[in-house]
Parts: C-alpha cells; structure tokens; sequence
C-alpha cells in the first residue's frame, strides 16, 4: 500500500482536507525519509517552472528517498525544454479533427491526465502519458497551415478560484485510489487486473475475473481490473496481471515494461510476451533446446527454387504462420502451389520471415497450464466442427470445438514433460503450451504466454483451487521482492 504525500511550496498552500495529507517543502526536506516508512508517493505541487527550484529539488529528493514522484525529474526537465523550444511535437491531428483551429491559441487545463473541456479528453490523456505532471496546460494553433501545440506545467499557486476547485476534485480523486478508504479489510499490496472490456475473445471471462480477485483477497492483495486507458498510475499498484491478449507492438508490451520497470511483479512479464508472441523466436529455442516439435522452416521469400524444396520437404497440405498471431489467427491451411504462392505473397507483405510447417491433423489438441515450471491444468480442445483448427474464425456458429478438462496426473508423460521442458525454454511465468499428440509422440505447437483461464473450461476440475495456485504465485514474488 502507499502512503501519499502531497508536497507544496509553503504552509499558505497546505490543503484544508483531513483525508488528504498534505506539506510545506520545507517539511519534506527536514522530516523525511523515515524510518520503516510504508512506500511512498509525492505528489509534488510546487513551482518546477525554474530549475533548482524547491520544484525541482522536491522530485530529486523523492527519487533520492525512493519516493515515487509525479511530477519525475526527467518530466520535469522534458518540459522546460519544451518552453526553450516553444512548441511541442505530438500527433493530434486526429484527435482535434472536430475544432476549428485558428491562428488564436485555444487552450485547455489538465489536472491528472482529465480535461478540464471533456471534448478534449483524448488530447489530454496522450499528452498526460507523454509528460506526466499534475497540472498542465495544453495550447494549440495553426501556423502557416501546420497544427502548433504547446504544454506547460502550471503550479498550484498559479490555479484561480475555479481552476483550483476542479484541481482538488481531481486529486481527491487520484488519492482515494491509493488510499482506499473504508475498506472493511487491510490488504497488503494492490494489483491491477488488465483487461479490455471490448475484446472478442478474452483470456478469462468475467466469471474468472471475479475468482481472480477473491483468490488475491485471500492472499492479502487488493485486486481490481482496470483498462489501459484508466492506467496511467501504474507505479501506485505491487502487481499487474495482464488478462488482455498481448502483443510485441501493442500497448501490453510497453504497460507490462512500465510495470517491471516501475518494480511491480508482472504477469505477463515483458520477456515473456516477446518470446511467446514470436513463433520464430519459439521455433528456433526449440530446435536448440530439443523441445520436440513438428518439422518447421522459416521462409524469407518465394522464388521458384524455395517453393520446390518446399513442396518436396512438406507436400500438401502444409501450413503457413505469421510470426505473431493468437488464438489460431494468421495461421494457413494450403492446398496446393497457388494457394501457396498467393499466401505466401500476402504474409510477405506484413513480415520479412514466415514459418512453413508440417501439416498433422489430430482430433484435439492438449494445452497444458504451467505456472514457474509446475503443471497447473490441462485440458483437451476439440477441433471446431468442420475444420482443422480449435477455432475457426469463419463460422458464425460453431466458431469453437468442444473441450475437456482433466486432472494433471492423467495428462500422459510424453506430453506433460514436453510442455515442461517447452515452457522452460521461455522463462517462470504462467502459460498454455499446446501439443499434438500421436500414438506415444508429443509435438509442442507453441507457448502462450497470455493462456486461456475461463470458469468452467480449464477450471473445471481444479475450481477456485486454480485462481489460489495464481494468486498464491503473486504473493510468493511480492513476498521476495520484499515490499
């Protein structure tokens, strides 16, 4: 949990608010740090406009004192510089696609990443997730046909009677986030659950979710889900567990190294996402790590000579993937030399490198579930009806196959030690492998790093036992990382 400090040049501006503790700087530099004090965040209020201002020194002694600062010193310097340069460079011509922009500057104050003009909020969160500082006042014009912006950080002393009421209503805000008052239990650490509540086809329903956060409870941690858009705070949370499908340039990428950068335990942590969400990088650990899988090639064109080995190694059908993709997405069934050309062309027109891979049909596919080394769950997932893969994204009907969830101890070895020895090849976290088996032969198709979790499919058999094991995973890191 943190504790909250909101810091200001004197004692004329402390704040009249029991629920918000706020000092002179002069406080935070004689009585601070203390000793076996609870991590702490400042909230610094001061002036920062000069440099080696109180401002200025109030974030360099918190990042000193391992206080997390908002405004951070490097925010700080980042806009002075831009007060030397006079405008700013952010894209937001799409976002201000609905103003008319003039020569005359329209201007709109911003406390905590909210607009003061709700029209101009998706303004203000990306230029708060750029420069992330209490106060802000974002300017904007046309200059000889080009959009100009400019961004300030404003002091607290600076807000007039209004500006200071719509300011206080957002830092109460901000803190009770923190703070959490009026909980009926104390928690020992907080986690944001990552989700999107716009996604298709989620990693855990709803249901899942609730069992998530009663298994944290039970292990001291607050849990609560939250979407990207309301994280720009990361630092306040101990943990973040990432329940939105992943992606190497996606936003889960870089949350998840804000998050490890920022000291949280992740799950999925960085390294993980960009290991499994590249089945090039996959492919090529397992052939250095005998991890048993089906014969694969990567391609880095399709002239005549490439396409011959190919059909002479493989024959028909074979399969085509991209390099990232989930839940069967980019994945190609080909027939025959046209249909191979034709995708080939397609996926070359999107990545340097696609994998050519053994065609093996089987009636299910086994995912195993493995939490840092250990087989959690397995399930097998049928085939969707008519089709070659366990989804088929082309049917509105039968869109997935059946499933069935079986306890661990009954997946058969050659199988559970190739999801062991697969998922060692990426690192400790939580993931789906998933294998074809035939007759006594196990062949890993790859490593999920953001694995299926649902209520009554892959925690049929284990129940609210499985969000324990995870929950009880979170707390062991959160425990060693000795916050």
């Amino acid at each position: 949990m943190y504790k909250t400090l909101i810091v200001v040049d004197n004692e004329n501006q402390c704040l009249n608010n029991d629920n918000l503790l706020s000092i002179s700087f002069e406080a935070y530099l004689r009585d601070y740090p203390k000793r076996q004090e609870p991590k702490t965040r400042v909230i610094n209020l001061c002036d920062t406009g000069i440099y080696l201002s109180k401002g200025y020194y109030c974030s360099l002694l918190a990042e000193a004192r391992e206080h997390s600062s908002l405004p951070s010193v490097k925010t700080i310097n980042e806009l002075r510089d831009l007060k030397r340069e006079g405008s700013a460079f952010i894209n937001l011509k799409r976002d201000l696609e609905g103003f008319k922009l003039g020569a005359e500057p329209q201007s709109v104050m911003v406390y905590f990443g909210y607009a003061e003009n709700f029209a101009l909020q998706k303004v203000a969160k990306k230029v708060f997730t750029q420069y992330p500082a209490p106060i802000l006042k974002i300017s904007f014009w046309v200059e000889n046909g080009d959009l100009r912006l400019r961004i300030e950080d404003i002091s607290f002393s600076a807000l007039d009677a209004q500006q200071n009421i719509n300011f206080l209503k957002r830092l109460s805000d901000y803190t009770e986030s923190i703070w959490r008052k009026g909980q009926r239990k104390l928690y020992r650490w907080d986690m944001a659950i990552l989700i999107n509540s716009h996604e298709k086809v989620p990693p855990s329903n709803k249901e899942a979710i609730t069992r998530f956060i009663k298994a944290a409870s039970k292990h001291g941690i607050n849990a609560e889900t939250v979407e990207a858009d309301k994280l720009q705070y990361i630092s306040q949370y101990d943990a973040l567990f990432i329940r939105e499908t992943t992606g190497i340039d996606h936003y889960t990428y870089r949350m998840a190294c804000r998050a490890e950068n920022s000291g949280l335990v992740v799950m999925d942590d960085p390294t993980s996402i960009l290991r499994c969400c590249n089945k090039i990088y996959l492919q090529d650990a397992f052939s250095y790590q005998n991890v048993p899988c089906l014969r694969t090639r990567f391609l880095s064109d399709q002239n005549k000579e490439t396409l011959d080995e190919l059909e002479a190694s493989f024959g028909y059908p074979l399969v085509l993937k991209m390099p990232e993709g989930s839940f069967s997405r980019g994945v190609f069934k080909i027939a025959d030399r046209e249909e191979l050309t034709r995708i080939l062309a397609q996926l070359f027109r999107e990545s340097a490198l696609v994998l050519a891979q053994e065609y093996l049909y089987t009636k299910f596919d086994w995912r195993v579930g493995v939490l840092n080394g250990r087989a959690v769950y397995a399930c097998r997932y049928l085939m969707a009806r008519d089709h070659w893969q366990i989804y088929n994204h082309n049917s509105k009907r039968f869109n997935t196959g059946g499933f069935e969830t079986v306890p661990t101890f009954e997946v058969p070895k050659v199988v559970l030690d190739a999801a062991l020895k697969a998922s060692k090849v990426v690192g400790p976290g939580l993931y789906g492998v998933d294998i074809k088996q035939v007759d006594n032969y196990a062949y890993v198709l790859e490593v999920n790093d953001n694995p299926s979790i649902d209520h009554k499919v892959e925690d049929a058999y284990l129940g609210d036992e499985l969000y324990m094991l995870i929950m009880s995973e979170f707390q062991q890191r959160l425990e060693k990382r000795g916050r």
